[in-house]
């Protein structure tokens, strides 16, 4: 394999701790962020003045060094973007990871030199979503959603962009840079690196208005994590560049564990060998962290192997069933083979809520007995019973030994190799040239009586580079005759050509200085003061129901999110004959499109809509030349500052944008004091799409089914909340890629913040329904019509919306 193409390992780094694991285990590259701008927040992340630092440490040792800033950029944030992008550059930065595409412009605009990421969370699931945003910008990696599988990845191939992949770690329920469930119930975006993990949190199955018993299973929503060590041929194969490991908010020893074992699986998969990986390292993969390990999506479509539901944090491997039990001790029946000690940590699992969850540490083992402190061990005994299940959760040996990996190591810096020359003869001066350099004796060559110098005596001498940056790669000796040269003077001729490689290395320039260009660069341009149009109102409808309403309503415009789009011709052909002669009927894309799924587009275009709700990067590349259909960009499409929306507009040529839906009403207000608010529509009604999954909660819970091949579509059948700790329910839906959708049980609406918005220029406005019947739609509908009419105030459309709302309203994202 061709040393430019060979694989890269890419570990994460959350201090300096990981970083120094990660460089000693073998990692190629590592990721990072900073205090600003990177989906780890938590994590603890380097400062800018760390910078310098860690790429010198990095470089010295033959390490790249990516930093991830991987989240939305308001429009108050982008000066503060463009510096941190400049002291990036400055620093010596290989790679950005980015998810704005504002920023990523930016970047290609302001750091040339530092290589450009597509991070995961931009959503590339599609090889022409891929083609979309290489059109934007020259990309030297796109890190793929960790939803597509081997096969679907290597679709990918025909692409000009190198791949990364994910191949171990914690995995998002969640397509990333789609859950909007942490600013929807607590305002902690996901996409501002504020996760709340509300995905490992217990959730009840309500099913046409009846709980469904499912027993201790209750993390509906947890999958297990991602361990795809022995499918690393494939992905070879499949054509990835990159392995990346998740795990910046993990332990320097996670790092070491899981670095070296992919660094062994890489290594015999490039030399085409058999696996290395030994029960010991699936060990220690398992003990480092786990929730339980899994091959994720990359083996295909398996919901039920992925998502157990039986818990949603750190397990451990499982160590056995418990067969009897008394005061102080059990005794376990079905023994795994996962080795076991004193001073090892383990957790009881009893099917109860995690948060009553028993631990301790192994006391002594009597025999066949596992025995506890009756005193500090804090278990309650009586509350242990037969048929519960061990699981091991620390292994101090093992803790150890990988601390002491990552301590104690002493990872050899990259050194430079040199080419030598060697040229002369007697009565000449010797004269040494490699590297750039080259370097003459003081004293000149004299005829050999006996023993002249050779290769090997030049080698021996000359390559005695020792503790400098520098190794001996080949000497050519061209010598003309029988020389003769002391062993010390030789000995100087090396150190003297080391000080001048040193010095000319002291003086090279350092990273190249950042563009001039900036931000306000790429700003679009606006009218002073542009008239502020009619409002105008469009409603999406989910079903024949809303539809009618809405018609009945005389609404401007319909969007309509039908599960199924075979259905979408005739709900067009009620519209053309039913709405007055100036509406317009707009047909929403699918929100995720995975390679060979671009059919659903060509079943939306003969359907014969007035304009489509695109929703996805393929989306955008597949219709951009359609001028005789009305384009708006969807709320998907993270359109978060005014940068980005020039992008897409100009790029996708679209008619309109919807705002971010992780915008308050400040960042709302802002982005259309610097874009044309005819840009953009915003939704002033809604039922949050939280969670947007490949992960099919009907297929796992509510059949025997593996994927939507053999689960007989309970989908099409029930209606299906999920009830939060809180009490709250949600509704979930599926789409036509089985994809599932968990709705905010509660609307939320923006109807105080409706002065300011039109004040500010914004005309178009949007009330998105969800299950309401025909006559709740038509309620709400009249509701808003009446707002932008002027005919009633804010107050009055809250209490009415409210009325509506069997769950409660709430300002929800919006509030600031």
């Amino acid at each position: 394999m061709n040393a430019s193409y060979l694989p890269e390992l890419l570990s994460p780094a959350g201090n300096w701790d990981c970083a120094r694991a990660a460089v000693a285990a073998g990692a190629d590259a590592i990721y990072f962020g900073l205090p600003r701008f990177n989906a780890r927040l938590r994590a603890d992340n380097f400062t800018d003045e760390d910078l310098p630092e860690l790429m010198a440490y990095l470089h010295r040792h033959g390490v790249k060094g990516f930093v991830a800033m991987n989240t939305l950029i308001f429009t108050s944030e982008l000066e503060a973007a463009e510096a941190q992008l400049r002291r990036i550059a400055a620093a010596g930065v290989d790679a950005l990871i980015i998810q704005d595409l504002g920023l990523a412009r930016m970047a290609r605009s302001i750091a040339p030199q530092v290589e450009l990421h597509a991070s995961t969370q931009m959503t590339i699931t599609s090889p022409e979503g891929l083609e979309f945003i290489e059109s934007l910008f020259p990309l030297e990696r796109a890190v793929l959603s960790r939803e597509l599988s081997v096969r679907e990845i290597a679709r990918f191939q025909e692409s000009r962009t190198p791949l990364e992949v994910f191949v171990h770690g914690a995995l998002c329920v969640a397509y990333s840079g789609q859950c909007l469930t942490s600013e929807s119930l607590g305002r902690r975006s996901a996409n501002r690196g504020e996760c709340a993990q509300a995905c490992r949190m217990p959730y009840e199955i309500v099913v046409d208005g009846e709980a469904r018993d499912l027993g201790e299973v209750r993390y509906l929503l947890s999958p297990q994590d991602l361990a795809a060590v022995d499918l690393i041929p494939e992905l070879v194969k499949a054509g990835v560049k990159s392995f990346k490991i998740e795990g910046r908010l993990k332990s320097p020893e996670y790092v070491t564990a899981v670095t070296r074992v992919y660094r062994k699986a890489i290594d015999a998969a490039v030399a085409q060998m058999e696996s290395p990986v030994t029960p010991e390292d699936r060990y220690a993969l398992e003990m480092t962290f786990s929730r339980g390990l899994s091959t994720g999506w990359l083996a295909g479509t398996d919901h039920p192997y992925l998502t157990h539901g039986r818990f949603g944090k750190k397990r451990g491997p499982l160590l056995g069933v418990i067969e009897d039990c008394g005061p102080g001790w059990i005794r376990l029946g079905q023994r795994s083979a996962t080795p076991i000690a004193a001073g090892d940590g383990v957790v009881f699992d009893a099917g109860e809520n995690r948060d009553l969850e028993q631990g301790a540490r192994i006391w002594k083992i009597e025999g066949e007995r596992i025995v506890f402190h009756k005193t500090y061990s804090g278990i309650n005994f009586d509350r242990i019973r037969p048929g519960h299940t061990l699981y091991k959760t620390s292994d101090p040996k093992l803790e150890s030994e990988l601390r002491k990996a990552w301590k104690n190591a002493r990872p050899c810096e990259k050194k430079t190799p040199l080419h030598l020359i060697v040229t002369g003869k007697p009565g000449d001066f010797l004269e040494v040239r490699g590297g750039g350099q080259a370097v003459r004796s003081s004293i000149p060559l004299q005829p050999a009586a006996r023993r002249p110098l050779d290769a090997e005596t030049l080698e021996a001498q000359l390559g005695r580079l020792g503790d400098t940056a520098y190794e001996l790669a080949s000497l050519e000796n061209l010598l003309e005759g029988d020389c003769h040269f002391p062993l010390s003077a030789l000995n100087q001729l090396r150190r003297d050509l080391v000080s001048a490689l040193d010095e000319h290395a002291g003086a090279e320039p350092g990273p190249a200085p950042s563009s001039v260009a900036g931000y306000r660069d790429l700003l679009p341009a606006r009218d002073a003061a542009p008239a502020t149009p009619r409002a105008s109102l469009a409603v999406l409808c989910r079903d024949f129901a809303q539809l009618s309403a809405a018609i009945s309503a005389g609404v401007d415009s319909v969007y309509l999110d039908f599960e199924d789009p075979r259905r979408y011709r005739e709900a067009v052909a009620r519209f053309r004959s039913e709405a007055r002669a100036d509406a317009a009927i707009h047909l929403a894309t699918p929100r995720i499109l995975k390679p060979g799924e671009t059919g659903y587009l060509k079943l939306i275009e003969k359907a014969g809509p007035d304009g489509l709700l695109l929703r996805n990067p393929a989306a955008l590349r597949f219709y951009k030349d359609r001028h005789d259909l009305a384009k708006i960009g969807d709320f998907s499409l993270n359109a978060a500052n005014p940068v980005t929306a020039r992008l897409l507009m100009e790029a996708a040529r679209l008619d309109r944008l919807t705002v971010s839906y992780d915008l308050n009403i400040r960042q709302v207000l802002d982005l259309l004091e610097m874009a044309p608010p005819e840009w953009f529509e915003l939704t002033l009604h809604q039922h949050m799409p939280m969670f947007h999954m490949e992960h099919c909660v009907f297929c796992v819970f509510l059949s025997k089914g593996t994927s939507y091949k053999d689960c007989g579509r309970p989908c099409e059948k029930h209606v299906v909340h999920l009830r939060d700790r809180v009490g709250q329910l949600h509704r979930l839906q599926a789409d036509v890629g089985c994809r599932n959708t968990l709705f905010n049980g509660r609307a939320q609406t923006g109807v105080r913040f409706y002065q300011d918005l039109r004040r500010a220029g914004l005309a178009r406005f949007r009330v998105e329904l969800l299950d309401e019947d025909g006559e709740a739609a038509a309620r709400t509908i009249r509701a808003y019509q009446d707002l932008l009419q002027g005919t009633v105030s804010s107050a009055d459309v809250l209490g009415r919306v409210e009325a509506l709302e069997r769950l409660g309203v709430t300002e929800g994202t919006l509030v600031d």
